[in-house]
């Protein structure tokens, strides 16, 4: 049997980190990808999917993926369900991550970089 799934999309917001009563690292985050077609009025439609990544992939997770950002996910889809506190059950299907790939560079390295472009040093001014 083969559960296996490779998907691109844009994070939709920061991903949330925290880690279990056993000390074991948790990120979940959604993301949105565009279907390759037009509905009937003409518009691309959207699809959002949870990310579940555990212990190192979601402590990198948590310290270097930030909202906007492309990256490429691939894992295994899991459905699961629990009960919700006005008693009804609830069903969630979700993609666990096993590699997350950043496709892009974080906006705050990118202004970095930019910077440091810009600047222009005269070499009689460096003291060797």
């Amino acid at each position: 049997m083969i559960n296996q799934v490779f998907i691109i999309g844009r994070t939709t917001k920061e991903p949330e980190f925290r880690q279990t009563q056993n000390g074991v690292s948790v990120a979940t985050f959604t993301i949105a990808c565009d279907r390759n077609f037009k509905n009937a009025q003409g518009e691309k439609e959207t699809d959002f999917f949870n990310i579940v990544c555990w212990r190192g992939l979601a402590e990198t997770v948590g310290r270097y993926l930030g909202k906007g950002r492309l990256v490429a996910i691939s894992g295994r889809l899991q459905n699961r369900s629990y009960e919700a506190k006005d008693g009804t059950k609830r069903y969630i299907t979700e993609i666990v991550a096993s590699e997350v790939q950043f496709l892009d560079r974080a906006k705050d390295a990118e202004q970095q970089q930019s910077l440091w472009e810009e600047v222009e040093i005269d070499d009689s001014e460096l003291p060797f």
